[in-house]
């Protein structure tokens, strides 16, 4: 998911979408830049996931900014949403299955 929301979403801005709610919730009229940032520090996450380097802080900090973009969306730019209010629902299920991995589920390398 990193992967793909950071490279083809933001880096390549094959969905604009993704632009509009950084200048939003930003309040700039440009933000392309920012979001070509945002996507490569997804891509680094995504990296850091296949890595297996210090899983534990790798779940947490996936459910951290998970959550706290997700709360910004919500409040600040909910009607760009994919699926307004519900984005929210599919957030939390999102970190539920991250943590599931990243505790729980007994594998030699945790790369969800």
């Amino acid at each position: 998911m990193w992967l793909l929301n950071g490279l083809f979403c933001k880096i390549l801005g094959m969905v604009p979408r993704h632009k509009l709610i950084v200048e939003r919730i930003l309040q700039i009229e440009d933000a392309s830049w920012l979001t070509i940032s945002i996507g490569a520090a997804e891509c680094v996450m995504a990296a850091w996931i296949i890595s297996g380097n210090f899983p534990k802080l790798n779940t947490w900090t996936q459910i951290v900014v998970i959550l706290f973009m997700n709360v910004l969306e919500f409040f600040l730019a909910q009607d760009l949403l994919l699926w307004g209010k519900l984005n929210a629902l599919f957030a939390i299920l999102f970190c539920g299955l991250i943590a599931l991995n990243g505790f729980y589920l007994k594998t030699s390398k945790n790369i969800l």
